[in-house]
């Protein structure tokens, strides 16, 4: 009987470090590595700030988020769609929002890494401002050679 105690004892123990180097390798790949997605957030939110159309419509500084929301969670969560396409290239698209001190609006950018130079690379990157004044502004725009 008490082999069996000590077995299962063992199997208990095994499956609780077994979950909790689960979790430790999530937190750490979390906060190590940054997710593809908050990347071309990032690089769009910095083209936008540099943008002088954009800072005279809305003002400076800028700020970006993912939803409308009273909720930090939903705000920091980006919407975006990741894909593959028919050449290998990964996609990723983003829409956010932003916000200045003069008005708001919504972006919508795409990016693809290039293979040759592994970069990634704006497909397209669409600032619709909302307020004060609506305008659609198109900021970046890839045509391939």
């Amino acid at each position: 009987m008490t082999f069996t105690e000590g077995a299962s004892y063992s199997v208990f123990i095994l499956a609780g470090l077994g979950i909790a180097a689960a979790a430790g390798y999530a937190v750490f790949k979390e906060l190590l590595f940054e997710p593809k997605e908050y990347k071309i957030f990032g690089k769009a939110l910095d083209r936008i700030k540099n943008d002088s159309q954009v800072r005279v419509r809305i003002g400076s500084p800028i700020t970006g988020y993912g939803q409308e929301s009273r909720n930090r969670a939903a705000r920091q969560r980006i919407p975006n769609r990741v894909w593959t396409d028919e050449d290998g290239n990964e996609h990723i698209e983003v829409n956010f929002h932003i916000r200045g001190p003069h008005g708001s609006g919504l972006v919508g950018a795409e990016m693809f890494k290039d293979k040759v130079d592994k970069q990634w690379k704006f497909v397209y990157l669409i600032v619709e401002i909302r307020s004060p004044s609506p305008a659609k502004l198109l900021l970046e725009s890839y045509v391939p050679a």
